[in-house]
């Protein structure tokens, strides 16, 4: 065996066989190993692993037993995770089966966005290439948030597993026989009132989607943690204040999906289903509305080049389909009630930049300093008990 810490885990690669011979000598070292690191969850890393017999899986239960509910294994081959789940034990901890590998080559792009690129397996499945430096828990939790969401009746496309493209990480799900909400709206503009109905519908169903406690991560907890990892651009009153903004977004137990521009909708049967779920989040509606301003208003007028290879429409008619989506989510028809509309949605969006280089993207970390003296420090500060009171009544 050898152990490291990783990513705040104590990790274990298991190699070779765990039988009657060897698992007296694997308990020896294992236990005390993982008393010796008792506040850390144990990863148990089967990839090298060809076997284990009911000896090996009794060990694997009495480090279960001492340690507690953060014990796992990934990287199961098929024959040990096929162990461990006749067994049961696959119901009592976590055990991942190794990644299959999947190749891309020859296979059609069908979209392409921040976190990576689609790609056409088959006529029944695709697969969603993850940028280099996303990594595995990442991966899994869009896969998970996917899941979730299905099962509970949001309008979203079914994933399936996680898998390995290169030296890159991936998620294939259905291929949805239809095109993105955005190319509908590009292509047939006469039934563009009808499409934002729907979009409309679609933001308000999944905003009324309640769930329970530990399904979806809470906004609360993703925007504590980001302004912790500002500290290389941020002072410390600055990460104060930022934490504070954050104590005073409402509680929600309903779902944002936190990038919900046509361009991650797709159409089947008339049906719109959801894609593209990794910020997927318990938010008040408030927080999905700025991410959509920040594509639908901002970004055309801003970034047009940008948006519109993500949304899969012009920059003019994207504007267009924001003004017609917040017209029509709002009740607001007057134009300048809507422009002051978007100018507390604007500063609610400012607020959420600044947490955008705590994200490890490289653009992200480029413009930090930008994002910071322009943002931060000259509308954020300055405006930061507006920001509170807006995110109370919005």
């Amino acid at each position: 065996m050898n152990h490291e810490i990783s990513d705040g885990r104590l990790v274990v690669s298991l190699a070779g066989r765990i039988d009657s011979n060897s698992a007296p000598g694997v308990e020896a070292e294992l236990l005390p190993l993982a008393e010796a690191n008792a506040q850390l969850p144990v990863e148990l890393d089967a990839s090298g692993l060809e076997y284990i017999s009911s000896a090996g899986l009794r060990v694997v239960m009495r480090l279960l037993k001492a340690h507690g509910a953060g014990v796992g294994v990934t990287n199961a081959a098929p024959e040990v995770y096929e162990v461990f789940d006749m067994t049961g034990i696959s119901q009592m901890m976590a055990v991942e089966r190794a990644l299959r590998e999947v190749s891309v080559k020859g296979c059609e792009v069908v979209g392409q966005g921040g976190n990576g690129t689609v790609y056409r397996l088959d006529e029944d499945t695709i697969v969603k290439v993850y940028r280099p430096w996303i990594g595995i828990d990442a991966v899994r939790r869009e896969r998970d948030f996917a899941r979730n969401a299905f099962v509970r009746g949001v309008p979203s496309v079914i994933a399936y597993d996680v898998v390995r493209v290169g030296e890159c990480l991936g998620v294939v799900f259905e291929m949805i026989r239809s095109d993105t909400l955005g190319h509908l709206m590009r292509d047939d503009p006469d039934r563009l009132d009808e499409y934002v109905v729907k979009y409309v519908d679609l933001a308000r169903a999944l905003h009324a989607t309640h769930v329970e406690p530990g399904t979806f991560t809470d906004i609360h907890d993703i925007m504590h943690e980001r302004a912790d990892r500002l500290g290389e651009w941020c002072s410390a009153d600055e990460i104060t204040l930022l934490h504070d903004i954050t104590d005073a977004v409402p509680h929600a137990d309903t779902l944002t999906h936190n990038d919900l521009h046509p361009g991650n909708i797709m159409v089947q049967d008339g049906e719109l289903l959801l894609i593209d779920m990794p910020e997927v989040t318990v938010a008040p509606p408030v927080c999905d509305l700025v991410s959509i301003y920040r594509d639908m208003i901002s970004a055309p007028q801003t970034q047009a080049s940008v948006i519109e290879r993500s949304v899969g429409m012009p920059a003019e008619q994207i504007l267009k389909v924001g003004n017609l989506f917040f017209s029509g989510y709002t009740g607001i028809t007057d134009a300048s009630e809507l422009e002051a509309y978007y100018k507390r949605l604007g500063l609610l969006y400012a607020f959420n930049v600044t947490f955008m280089p705590a994200t490890g993207s490289e653009n992200s970390r480029r413009f930090a300093g930008a994002i910071m003296d322009n943002l931060l420090r000259k509308v954020v500060v300055p405006n930061a008990e507006a920001i509170k009171g807006l995110f109370q009544v919005m």
